[in-house]
């Protein structure tokens, strides 16, 4: 259902109505005036990102010209509001995860400006484990560090494990999921950028005169591709000395899968998730059942433990628990198929 010309930010997996962008500027819009929250995002998405939240200032759409990973448009962000407000801090968030609790999410992050306002330190989100996932990043802190609001220092980042070292991180207690969340103020993310990625900054920084300009545009486009292709994380927060993480519990998922959604979707008497409109099911127990189609109706009849996914162009039925290999099975639908199919 995500696709290269809609990608699932813009989508409502769970059909509340909302697409994942939607809800992730209502749940920031509790803590920041609109005039005070940006997107980024590549440049083909600038007439969806304006349709998906009209309220936004136009101006604060920041338009990559191509993908070069988290740690350039983040620094990108970081530049035009350090012109703007040299004094700001500032919250980073994806715009394509779920988060359930909108008022443990506010308390989270007000404690995290709190925590950075005055301060060189750059905080993490992490969400507390609840079973051993393997698909996520893993952040372990020093349970001896605690201030007064329950902010810990960071030990270190470990990547995606297999599902015998996501057993022990569970088991240990002391590792969180990494949520992708940053929060800092600009002039420790500036030294901080300045300090282990100067190539990136230098740049960047060859645009400072046309941020806000009319030839912004321009500017980024001849520069973008000679910047690092990094990650924030690895780029920043890997080798930083002062990081900090706020454990937390709000109803996160990445919805990185179908398993995700079928956990964290409402369920009829007999187990099953269903989302979108003109579905028939009959005699299923435990299933997904996703209709991503406007003109097609999907007709499903005693099927168990299955995912069922209908688009335009394609429908998908797959075992339940095994869904991280329909990664594998769009790879094989491009070859076999067409790129048109996905």
């Amino acid at each position: 259902m995500s696709t290269e010309q809609t990608p699932k930010q813009f989508l409502d997996f769970l059909g509340t109505g909302e697409s994942l962008i939607q809800q992730t500027y209502k749940r920031v819009r509790r803590i920041f005036d609109a005039e005070h929250i940006m997107v980024v995002t590549h440049e083909n998405y600038a007439a969806l990102t304006r349709e998906h939240l009209p309220e936004l200032p136009e101006n604060n759409i920041i338009l990559e010209p191509l993908r070069r990973n988290t740690a350039p448009c983040i620094a990108y962000a970081a530049l035009k509001i350090k012109k703007r407000d040299p004094l700001a801090n500032m919250f980073i968030t994806p715009a394509d995860h779920l988060i359930t609790d909108d008022e443990a999410f506010e308390k989270v992050v007000r404690k995290g400006l709190k925590r950075t306002e005055n301060s060189k330190c750059f905080v993490t989100i992490g969400i507390k484990p609840h079973k051993p996932e393997t698909g996520y990043g893993y952040i372990q802190y020093d349970e001896n560090t605690s201030d007064e609001k329950g902010v810990f220092m960071v030990k270190a980042f470990t990547e995606k494990p297999d599902i015998d070292h996501a057993k022990l991180f569970l088991e240990s207690g002391d590792f969180l999921w990494n949520a992708g969340m940053f929060i800092w103020n600009i002039e420790a993310v500036s030294n901080g950028l300045d300090q282990h990625l100067p190539e990136l900054m230098a740049t960047l920084g060859e645009t400072w005169n046309d941020l806000d300009t009319d030839y912004e545009k321009q500017s980024i486009e001849r520069i973008y591709g000679e910047c690092d292709n990094i990650s924030i994380d690895y780029g920043l927060m890997e080798r930083a000395d002062q990081v900090c993480v706020i454990p937390a519990e709000m109803g996160w998922s990445d919805l990185g899968n179908w398993g995700a959604i079928y956990d964290l979707g409402t369920k009829d008497e007999q187990g099953n998730v269903i989302v979108g409109e003109h579905t028939l099911v009959q005699n299923c127990t435990n299933c997904l059942i996703v209709n991503g189609s406007k003109t097609k109706a999907l007709v499903i009849n005693n099927l168990s433990d299955k995912i069922v996914v209908q688009t335009d162009q394609c429908t998908l039925t797959f075992p339940q628990g095994n869904d991280q290999a329909i990664k594998q099975i769009v790879k094989s639908v491009k070859i076999e198929l067409g790129e048109d199919y996905v």
